[in-house]
């Protein structure tokens, strides 16, 4: 009665927060990016070899794997140019054409603040410069590797804050090459800012508006590595990433579903995730999350916490991680239990 008399009392302060902060709220109040990438009429208006080409908005990834798998090597080439930002983002085509796309894409927006992801060793999987912006990273070799992991970011995540100077280890590029620094040059790690990320700690962090929007773009980036014959991958999710994993959970061939940091994954236990993947859960001793109320209530909330035993993941060490973005520093035992799932050593 006590626990069931403190989740009233707590989902009644949170809409009364909520009822009070409206006005701030809409101030930072995010629109998430959703349908097809810039470019699209055009490239709908075109065809090649006289075949039109996939839409983005309803051609599956395979379809797409397959378009391409059709043309010769001046067909696509001169689809890259022509359409930059939809080769760039358009998930089952070939990795090599993206890189290059968006390599384009990146230098047409002559923005400085994205300079450094034109870069020629960049491979840059996606690029999307609406709203705050969105990217994808490649860190290793992602057709020839054993294992493909994915690290899905919390809030403040996207293209304009994406080569900002921050913590070593932290962010989705910091973490990304902190994982395959411990995990080995045979995997390859994809750090996705390819979702409309909350700004700060607000009422979109607490709502699972921007979280749906996201899984939906995950689940087709999942099976656009299918698509391409990538191995199938391991979701690493931090934070605010974690909802939107879970909401993706039963639309991704994930072979394990790694939270941490996590207010919630939309569910009440691992097993209302509707996955195969094994889910494995870590927080912090000094993590800030633990003072999130795991409550859902009105729409506000994310539910059970993933590390507690009632949610029903497997645990991840993490007695020695610092804070809310320390899980990826070296020699923590965080780290290294990441990187054993992310080569497949763990049963």
């Amino acid at each position: 009665m006590r626990r069931f008399g403190r989740t009233l009392v707590t989902a009644a302060l949170t809409v009364t927060v909520t009822a009070g902060t409206a006005g701030w709220a809409s101030g930072d109040s995010q629109q998430a990016v959703t349908g097809p990438p810039p470019g699209t009429a055009a490239w709908r208006a075109d065809a090649a070899s006289g075949r039109p080409l996939p839409d983005p908005a309803s051609a599956s990834p395979y379809d797409v794997a397959r378009f391409f798998a059709g043309l010769d090597d001046r067909g696509r080439r001169e689809l890259v140019h022509s359409h930059p930002l939809v080769v760039g983002n358009l998930d089952g085509a070939p990795v090599a054409l993206r890189y290059e796309a968006n390599r384009l894409a990146v230098l047409a927006t002559g923005e400085a603040r994205y300079a450094s992801l034109a870069s020629p060793h960049r491979q840059v999987l996606a690029f999307d410069p609406r709203g705050r912006g969105q990217v994808a990273e490649v860190f290793g070799d992602l057709e020839g590797a054993s294992h493909v992991s994915v690290i899905v970011p919390g809030s403040d995540s996207d293209a304009t804050t994406y080569d900002a100077k921050r913590a070593p280890h932290t962010g989705p590029a910091g973490m990304a090459r902190s994982l395959r620094a411990a995990a080995g040059e045979d995997i390859a790690v994809v750090a996705w800012a390819g979702y409309t990320t909350p700004v700060g700690v607000g009422l979109d962090a607490a709502a699972g508006r921007l979280a749906a929007a996201g899984a939906d773009r995950l689940a087709r980036l999942t099976a656009g590595l299918d698509a391409i014959g990538a191995p199938d991958p391991v979701l690493f999710c931090h934070s605010y990433g974690s909802v939107v994993g879970g909401l993706a959970a039963r639309r991704t061939d994930a072979t394990d579903l790694v939270v941490f940091g996590s207010p919630g994954m939309r569910a009440d236990t691992a097993a209302d995730l509707h996955t195969r993947a094994r889910v494995w859960a870590a927080r912090g001793p000094s993590d800030w999350i633990a003072d999130v109320p795991n409550v859902r209530f009105a729409g506000i909330g994310h539910g059970t916490d993933p590390a507690s035993a009632a949610f029903g993941a497997r645990p991840v060490p993490a007695a020695d991680v610092q804070g809310h973005t320390g899980y990826l520093v070296p020699g923590t035992r965080s780290l290294a239990a990441f990187a054993a799932i992310a080569k497949g050593e763990v049963r």
